[in-house]
């Protein structure tokens, strides 16, 4: 049933007060959809509601298209769902693309200008608004088209126009007076529809993972951060950017990925702390600079952004096909610390995490995020969790003779950066001896490779302070749900509805093989999830004596949302 705009005044007898509810908006890539889904977001995130944005787009400028998905819930959420409550729709194909996840009594906010609604059972509302012919009176920009249907919803949901106006000043930077102009006149198109309950809760901050994980590196004393723009990880080099002058961190883009990996070794060299940030195509050109940190022990942070392969795949679309390549990439054999956090909290511990770790045991840490968990919108509790502070490492103690590469009962030498007069600090990435000149002798192969590989041991013992191993659902459940990386959150929010355990590694390697084993107490049946076709961490675990009974994989780019997991988790039992 179509309703005209003028008469669309629908207000609900006794009304319903949905705590829980998906609003899907979508366009033309550059129309500014990922902008408009951050400002719904901050709408209900103001209401006290918890949000998460799931952002869909093509790897095209302009075309092509895009949507984002917007979940408001009373409790913490992590993920997004196939149904939706509110479709905005900008053009014919946010429509013909999405309306099998409008529910019986969803709504339909459209441009009558542009898009035609057919079809639709009588229960669905359907709010059709001139959006082309107001810009066209208001002598607005085609971009505007966002802010008219945003106030449209604002109106349909009983949100007040003062609270919409103060969420677009904090967004929109550029012609504000002329948005708030827009906005009205879609906040007068529509009537109310259903209006959403204020929750009395604490509010919590809206921040992505490759935010979180920005202020965590920020936080444990990041110097540098250098890198080459490549999805999903350029927003990082983006928001370092923005914030370089406030925090005194260097940010640089050099030409390529190869400059940009030994940059960041040349940083370390001098004694400042670095780290870069890539995707697997770049993460490629990256691999000599690894080994070169790992024979000549210089610390360095790698944020590996994966995305569907092999070679440029999907390149805008999500997966976890990078956890081998980090293990084995690079020539040689040398220590490395892999992590994979899970949210924007975990992002922001373990980033701080392997930085420490990084320069405390000089070896490259790899940080493994995709783009559905680092440009995932959702709230961030800074108080749920201890802060993780920057930590020193060895340094030398000014005894003269100084050698770079002393060999001592953990490996770990000590360190001295140029220009330091009293020391020759020479680095080599050809074998070498203590003091860094090149040998080729069996004996001094040997040692340094023996000394090398020693920081393993301590660096495991050390992890097993950390809950390396993160245990959620149904503690005493038969069945688990094993995951790594951004399907935590789908992970944990299905297991909470059908009663089972999820187990999280969230180091990688070193491999918490103790604690894993712990968390694996009662469990009879391990489902394994992953977003990949070959199941990477199943691989990994089943090479370390253990054993997965289900398989659950995706790979077509997209995560899963929490229905089809369920369904799959029902049709796997």
């Amino acid at each position: 049933m179509l309703i005209n705009a003028s008469a669309f005044i629908f207000i609900l007898a006794s009304e319903i007060l949905m705590k829980e509810f998906s609003i899907l908006i979508g366009g033309k890539a550059g129309f500014g959809i990922d902008k408009a889904g951050l400002i719904v977001g901050r709408l209900f995130n103001r209401l006290g509601y918890r949000i998460y944005i799931y952002r869909d787009y093509p790897s095209i400028i302009r075309g092509g298209h895009t949507f984002s998905i917007v979940r408001a819930a009373e409790k913490r959420i992590y993920t997004h769902k196939e149904k939706i409550d509110f479709l905005l729709a900008l053009n014919q194909d946010t429509f013909d693309f999405h309306k099998h996840r409008l529910k019986d009594d969803s709504l339909v906010i459209y441009d009558s200008d542009s898009v035609k609604i057919e079809g639709l059972p009588n229960t669905i509302k359907a709010s059709a608004v001139s959006i082309t012919k107001v810009l066209k009176e208001e002598n607005a920009p085609e971009i505007m088209r966002n802010t008219f249907i945003i106030g449209a919803l604002s109106k349909a949901v009983g949100i007040n126009f003062e609270k919409l106006g103060g969420v677009l000043k904090e967004v929109i930077s550029k012609e504000i007076e002329l948005n708030l102009k827009v906005a009205l006149r879609g906040y007068e198109s529509v009537g109310e529809y259903n209006r959403k309950e204020i929750l009395q809760q604490k509010l919590l901050p809206l921040i992505t993972v490759n935010e979180a994980l920005s202020l965590g590196l920020i936080n444990a004393g990041l110097d540098a951060y250098v890198a080459y723009p490549m999805t999903p990880s350029s927003p990082i080099l983006h928001y370092l950017a923005e914030l370089a002058e406030d925090f005194k961190i260097k940010v640089i883009h050099p030409e390529s990925e190869i400059a940009v990996i030994l940059m960041a070794l040349g940083f370390a060299y001098s004694g400042k702390k670095a780290a870069v940030g890539t995707s697997g195509g770049g993460f490629c050109l990256m691999t000599e600079g690894l080994s070169f940190s790992g024979m000549a022990e210089l610390p360095v942070v790698i944020i590996l952004g994966q995305r569907p392969g092999a070679s440029t795949g999907l390149p805008t679309y999500s997966a976890q096909t990078e956890l081998h390549f980090a293990l084995n990439a690079g020539q040689g054999e040398f220590v490395r610390f892999i992590v994979a956090p899970g949210d924007a909290e975990e992002a922001y511990i373990w980033s701080g995490v392997a930085l420490n770790i990084s320069w405390k045991y000089q070896i490259p840490s790899i940080i493994l995020t995709d783009k559905n968990l680092g440009e995932g919108v959702s709230n961030f509790d800074k108080e749920s969790f201890a802060d993780i502070n920057e930590e020193n490492p060895v340094f030398w103690d000014r005894k003269l003779p100084y050698k770079r590469y002393l060999d001592t009962p953990a490996g770990v030498s000590p360190l001295a950066f140029v220009p330091e007069k009293d020391a020759v600090i020479k680095i080599n990435s050809y074998e070498h001896d203590e003091n860094g000149i090149t040998t080729e002798l069996s004996e001094q192969t040997i040692l340094m490779q023996d000394k090398r590989l020693r920081k393993e041991k301590y660096l495991s013992q050390e992890l097993s302070r950390f809950e390396a191993v993160k245990v959620y659902g149904k503690a005493d459940a038969r069945e688990a749900l094993l995951c790594w990386g951004s399907n935590k959150g789908v992970c944990c929010e299905a297991a909470d509805e059908l009663g089972l355990k999820v187990i999280q590694p969230v180091v990688l390697w070193p491999f918490p093989v103790e604690q894993f084993k712990n968390a694996l107490t009662g469990v009879k049946k391990l489902i394994c999830v992953e977003s990949n076709a070959t199941g990477q961490l199943m691989r990994l675990i089943t090479g370390l004596g253990f054993k997965v009974d289900v398989k659950l994989f995706k790979y077509d780019g997209r995560p899963f949302s929490l229905d089809e997991l369920k369904n799959k988790i029902r049709e796997g039992r």
